[in-house]
């Protein structure tokens, strides 16, 4: 076994661990660069942990947290320990459970409990104030026994960003029943796909969500968001989300909300066929108040990623409420000219008037109400 530390906890890892290798074919699974991750999961936890208690009058070591897919256990054991609650870290594989009580007593942690089985079968046999779910893969099968067994708070983890971002579209229509579009806001579309299905399995159950913070990182998608008990939360939950149309010839596109909409296939402002996208989440991804809390806790805490952590909340946070973004390079290629500076673009949008923000998903994207004709006339001017 090999010792490692993130955050303030002890873990140890197999000697052979292979981030590269499925998890299906390994033992016990341990990624390194999910580092970041975890240090921004601790630092939302604890931040809604806090808010939490104080709201209901607990003590922190009341709230219990799951860890369904737990391998090393390094998530559920860092939450445990450096938050301060409750905890139970499953897993289906013995190995992992065996190497999960292992590294409880290496914490000499009292307040988490290791289980060995099927997540499902621990979703649906307990209640816990927090569920996190992180498989390896799709998060679609476990849906609904998350959002079920979530009194509170829920993250989800989707790592199958091939099917939610539309390049294996079959795959994603099965899996999230919904249509993806593989584009240049194919990362967005994953996000908003699956926040769409998360609502749409806590719909099932009388529950809505409120997204606090959401992101598309490299090879996953990561979701928080708050659960909100009622039917009348559920109501409410489903009338943020809608379709997209889009145009691949000239890039219009246009959301409406609902389940059951019309929208008309040929582009009002080119005449080209438009492609259709949906169910999916059209409202916020984030809350802007949250965020800034996050960004305390993380720039208190002792963390390997803290910069890299700090920039994506900042980025987030200041990121416009506006489904879906532009690429500033694509448009450029379309007037075939050289990319102008993105702030000194952005700036030239405000001033005529726009909202105009850089978003998370990649340096050349940008998000505005400008029409693409307007963003088009304004690089040419640069």
């Amino acid at each position: 076994m090999k010792l490692i530390r993130e955050g303030q906890t002890d873990v140890y890892i197999p000697e052979d661990n292979d981030p590269d290798v499925p998890l299906a074919s390994a033992s016990v699974f341990y990624n390194p660069a999910m580092e970041m991750n975890r240090d921004i999961n601790v630092a939302v936890t604890s931040v809604y942990a806090k808010k939490l208690a104080a709201r209901k009058g607990f003590d922190l070591s009341q709230i219990t947290y799951a860890d369904a897919f737990s391998a090393s256990g390094i998530r559920g054991l860092r939450v445990a320990k450096e938050v301060g609650i409750a905890a139970v870290l499953n897993d289906w594989k013995e190995e992992a459970v065996s190497l999960i009580q292992k590294n409880i007593e290496l914490n000499h942690l009292s307040n988490v409990t290791a289980t060995c089985m099927g997540a499902d079968k621990l979703l649906h046999s307990q209640k816990f104030a927090i569920v996190d779910i992180d498989p390896f893969g799709t998060p679609a099968p476990f849906l609904d026994s998350a959002v079920s067994s979530a009194s509170f708070f829920l993250g989800v983890t989707a790592t199958d960003t091939a099917p939610l971002c539309g390049a294996h579209l079959k795959s994603g229509m099965r899996k999230y029943a919904a249509v993806p579009l593989n584009n240049e806001f194919h990362s967005e579309m994953g996000l908003r796909i699956l926040i769409g299905s998360i609502a749409r399995a806590a719909s099932k159950f009388d529950k809505g969500i409120r997204p606090l913070f959401s992101h598309a990182t490299r090879h996953y998608v990561r979701v928080y968001a708050e659960i909100l008990n009622g039917a009348g939360n559920a109501d409410k939950t489903l009338k943020e989300l809608g379709f997209l149309a889009w145009c691949p010839q000239c890039k219009n596109s246009e959301t409406k909300n609902g389940l059951a909409v019309f929208m008309n296939e040929e582009c009002p402002v080119c005449g080209d066929k438009r492609k259709m996208s949906g169910p999916l989440w059209l409202g916020t991804f984030k809350d802007i108040d949250f965020c800034n809390d996050v960004i305390s806790e993380l720039e208190s805490l002792p963390l390997n990623k803290k910069n890299e952590a700090v920039k994506l909340l900042t980025v987030c946070r200041d990121e416009a409420d506006i489904p879906f973004f532009y690429d500033q390079h694509l448009l450029c290629e379309m007037l075939k000219i050289s990319a102008p500076p993105m702030e000194s673009f952005l700036e030239s949008l405000r001033k005529a008037g726009y909202i105009a923000t850089r978003t998370h998903f990649s340096g050349t994207s940008f998000k505005t109400n400008a029409t693409v004709e307007a963003c088009l006339d304004i690089l040419k001017e640069q």
